[in-house]
């Protein structure tokens, strides 16, 4: 089970005498296309949502470029960020080439809001940015 990304886990006798139980662990596994979707600040993803709607691929292929500016991606670390710069830029054409039969169109779109979801997921500030605020709110309250 465990190369379909499900884990099973058995467990012991629970306290008060039941009887054991199996926790199940699920990880969605992503293609190598997929894995390289950079994870970019929620208003640029938001604009390329926009662009990948109305053009399809032109929101992917400028989030290739956020590759090369330092945006995270889960294949960096593996593979390299020009490797996942040339896989963004793949899916862009894939896009661009299959949109005359709306696949790439469709394809676009779920791009898109696959970049927006992991933009939302992904709320994280420098710890400095966070302690300055405090002190901010802390200087300003009457």
């Amino acid at each position: 089970m465990e190369c379909l990304g499900v884990k099973a886990v058995p467990m012991g006798p629970t306290p008060g005498g039941g009887g054991g139980g199996v926790v199940v662990e699920v990880r969605e596994k992503k293609g190598p296309l997929r894995a390289a979707i950079p994870t970019m600040p929620f208003p640029l993803a938001v604009i390329c949502l926009f662009l990948n709607t109305f053009i399809p691929g032109l929101g992917t292929f400028i989030s290739a470029f956020t590759v090369l500016c330092g945006a995270r991606s889960e294949l960096v670390a593996e593979r390299g960020a020009c490797c996942v710069f040339w896989l963004n830029v793949a899916a862009a054409l894939i896009q661009i080439a299959t949109a005359v039969i709306m696949v790439g169109w469709i394809m676009s779109i779920f791009w898109g809001m696959d970049m927006v979801i992991l933009a939302s997921q992904s709320h994280r500030f420098p710890k400095e940015f966070v302690t300055h605020k405090s002190k901010l709110r802390a200087n300003v309250t009457p």
